[in-house]
């Protein structure tokens, strides 16, 4: 199966679907139209060679998403504010959203730390009153940090306002496999297509839990007794976790042999808390997203260039020398 090189996110009554340096934004508006809103993706770190360099591309990436994501969410939220906002002046309300955006993110970064770095370290602590042995430690580190992480997910996964967010995250999923699976982006081609990826974000955010694990092993069996310095290395090494994580679900999208497979199997399984079988219509408000960005008749097709020039119509004639 060759990848398509895109990817999306769920937002609010809609998807995000990003392919290259362009991405867009198709939600199902209050009245039952379909809204597209297609922008140039540009990285939060301006453009670098260093940013494609292996490891650090997996922190850019996951920054960026996290930035991108929040804006699209903001957008999509923007369709269903029930009063009227105060209007400002564009360049100042520019401002504030920047702001806000730069902001939640920085505090999702804050809670997501405390929540799955420090307060397992923390809560571990309890093993030193049973035993002195540092793997015993590590151990139950491990275990509270996979334990709080899939708690987490249930909990999420249960909140009525989610559930409808993640049928959208399985319609986003299930039309990447239609086309990375040879089949014509159609309802009802995307109805029948799998709601699991291997690039999910949600393996990702697994193997994160995996890799610290193994990294915060390490840590444990330096002879650094500070617990503030033991807590600051985890938190100094999670760019190299992320790093790690994602050229490991880089190289399982692009590749279907037998272990890679394998190894995917823990996130796929975990995807079905955080996708859920889709409606028809938000399958066609995903085909719309991945169509102002992705020339999925071209991929089809064979050819290299999959890019949809900016302007151009969801449903015009493909040329037959491009493709995705």
């Amino acid at each position: 199966m060759k990848s398509s090189n895109i990817g999306g996110q769920a937002v609010m009554e809609g998807i995000m679907m990003r392919h290259g340096d362009v991405y867009s934004v198709g939600v199902r508006r209050p009245d039952g139209e379909i809204e597209i809103k297609v922008e140039d993706y540009k990285s939060v770190f301006g453009k670098h060679g260093w940013m494609k360099w292996p490891l650090l591309r997996g922190v850019v990436s996951f920054v960026d998403s996290l930035v991108v994501g929040t804006k699209c969410l903001m957008y999509s939220a923007s369709f269903f504010e029930e009063e009227e906002e105060v209007q400002k002046e564009p360049e100042k309300q520019k401002k504030l959203d920047n702001l806000f955006i730069y902001g939640t993110v920085f505090v999702a970064l804050l809670l997501s730390i405390g929540l799955f770095m420090v307060l397992p370290y923390w809560i571990a602590q309890g093993v030193k009153y049973l035993t002195a042995s540092d793997m015993a430690f590590a151990a139950a580190e491990a275990v509270v940090r996979i334990v709080l992480f899939l708690i987490y997910l249930l909990l999420i996964s249960r909140m009525e306002d989610i559930q409808r967010t993640f049928m959208y995250h399985g319609a986003e999923h299930k039309c990447i496999n239609c086309v990375e699976n040879g089949l014509e982006l159609t309802v009802e081609n995307v109805m029948k297509s799998s709601r699991q990826h291997k690039r999910c974000g949600t393996s990702f955010l697994l193997f994160v839990m995996v890799v610290s694990v193994i990294i915060h092993f390490g840590i444990t069996l330096l002879p650094i007794e500070t617990k503030w310095m033991q807590i600051v290395l985890r938190i100094v090494l999670l760019p190299l976790i992320a790093g790690i994580s994602y050229e490991f679900i880089r190289w399982a999208g692009n590749s279907d042999q037998g272990l890679i497979s394998l190894l995917s199997k823990p996130g796929m399984a975990l995807q079905k808390l955080t996708t859920r079988e889709p409606e028809p219509d938000m399958a066609q408000v995903a085909i719309q997203a991945v169509e102002a960005v992705f020339d999925w008749r071209a991929y089809l097709a064979g050819s290299e260039e999959t890019s949809v020039p900016r302007g151009k119509e969801a449903d015009e004639p493909v040329p037959e020398e491009v493709s995705v």
